[in-house]
């Protein structure tokens, strides 16, 4: 029996989600042998390369923009760039399915957003659910407590970084390519990662420093092309519940690779997070109220 485009487009959602963390794991196996700008700066080249390279060909590398979006497209590359910079930090600094959980409440923050700023109708239902949402991610933080990571904090700033990023792509027009849009995220991430190399002291590059790179790269760009697909082939409502699969490969390779379980409290902030973004969704999608996320982002952190 032949799968369905939306069941088609979920298997793609899911591959994406592995693909992202996968790259995760793979930046966050650099801390300790290469500075956190030097990481970013290096990847960054190659993103820039490969994406520069796929919108020239397919003729989707738009450089003249109507002022309205160009003035949208540098608030989304600032919002990339800080997303960048937060979560990587977050992630030298704390266990990978933590920082994975905190990042799964940007679906809420969005919501939250776009009623604070764009009017969009927020009903009691999911205020409620966002407020429980974010209810869990201090059971993750956890502040004042024994043990607090500040790098927490971190994360919780990239969720912001990734909302400015998301609600100044949900404004712009749909005439601009997808590719350009990703193309200048990618470009805005490797300038902040080379002016703030000249503040550091490069590490020499060891074999292991380039594999990790590579497979950074490859695994950032693998979940961006299966995430395009999935957006383009399936319906946004069906398609984006799938994006929380996420949660299980933070938890099974922060175990696998680097030996990390959370504890009970962290497990029940990451289910808190999930069903109450997994509730969002659905009662948007009931609504009819989900929003077209325009061009697909490219998670370049």
């Amino acid at each position: 029996m032949p799968l369905s485009d939306n069941a088609r487009a979920a298997l793609l959602m899911m591959g994406s989600m592995a693909a992202f963390t996968v790259n995760d794991t793979f930046m966050k196996s650099l801390n300790g042998h290469l500075p956190l700008f030097q990481a970013i700066f290096l990847r960054g080249l190659v993103t820039i390369l490969i994406l520069g390279g796929i919108a020239q060909l397919r003729g989707q590398l738009k450089l003249r923009l109507p002022r309205r979006d160009a003035g949208l497209l540098a608030l989304r590359s600032l919002g990339e760039a800080g997303a960048a910079y937060f979560f990587i930090t977050a992630l030298f600094n704390m266990p990978l399915a933590n920082a994975t959980a905190i990042m799964q409440t940007v679906p809420l923050a969005v919501t939250l957003a776009g009623a604070l700023f764009l009017g969009e109708r927020v009903g009691w239902r999911r205020m409620a659910a966002i407020v429980i949402g974010f209810g869990g991610v201090i059971l993750i933080v956890r502040p004042g407590a024994e043990g607090f990571n500040v790098f927490a904090l971190y994360a919780l700033i990239a969720v912001a970084s990734v909302t400015l990023r998301d609600l100044a792509t949900r404004r712009m027009s749909r005439d601009i390519p997808s590719l350009t849009v990703a193309a200048s995220g990618a470009v805005a991430v490797t300038l902040l990662g080379g002016v703030m190399s000249f503040t550091i002291d490069w590490a020499p590059m060891t074999s292991f420093s380039l594999a990790m790179l590579a497979g950074s790269t490859t695994f950032v760009m693998l979940g961006y092309m299966l995430s395009i697909g999935a957006v383009r082939l399936g319906e946004i409502g069906f398609v984006s519940p799938f994006r929380y699969t996420a949660l299980v490969w933070g938890i099974a390779l922060g175990l696998l690779v680097f030996g990390h379980f959370p504890d009970l409290l962290t497990l029940a902030g990451t289910a808190i997070i999930a069903a109450t973004g997994l509730f969002t969704l659905l009662r948007e999608r009931r609504l009819g109220a989900v929003p077209d996320p325009g061009p697909a982002p490219l998670r370049i952190r």
